[in-house]
């Protein structure tokens, strides 16, 4: 467990982070991150997407639960015009709790031709095209998440501003 001193520290630092992000002004902002993440890191997430797109940003994501699930609901709490969700397969491959609210998404991608692949080679793929669409990769990870941490990598290579986090 973490302890308190731990988590003021990484909100302080959270805190920070978005301040730096806001102040470039209005962009294309990929959330991306791990499906298993404490209750109070989804919150925290859930704030940070919502704070952005109050600030005129577009939030790209995608459609698994834990961070991604976060991002949704923070951006369409604050302008759902401002979310793009693109998913690693079709709609109807993700998960049925993660379906109802995939189906409230007005800019949603499907990606069928890779419902053949396994849910990692796609989300691979996913993540690659959410990384082309983006200005800027704001990723939530643990230090074994290896596909996410390929993403922030492709992410850095194409010269966009990366911001990792790290849940251990």
């Amino acid at each position: 467990m973490t302890s308190l001193i731990d988590q003021e520290i990484k909100i302080d630092t959270l805190a920070q982070e978005l301040a730096t992000i806001q102040q470039t002004g209005a962009k294309r902002i990929a959330l991306l991150g791990s499906r298993h993440v404490p209750i109070t890191h989804q919150h925290l997430i859930e704030m940070m997407s919502y704070a952005l797109v109050l600030s005129g940003n577009r939030i790209i994501t995608s459609g698994a639960a834990g961070t991604n699930s976060a991002a949704i609901r923070g951006a369409m709490r604050a302008d759902a015009s401002l979310l793009t969700v693109i998913l690693p397969q079709s709609l109807e491959r993700q998960p049925r709790e993660s379906q109802e609210q995939l189906q409230q998404v007005m800019h949603l991608v499907e990606s069928p031709e890779n419902d053949n692949l396994s849910l990692g080679e796609a989300s691979a793929l996913c993540n690659q095209e959410i990384v082309s669409r983006c200005q800027q990769l704001i990723c939530f990870a643990f230090h074994d998440s290896h596909t996410l941490l390929q993403s922030c990598q492709d992410a850095e290579t194409q010269r966009k501003v990366v911001t990792l986090f790290y849940f251990d």
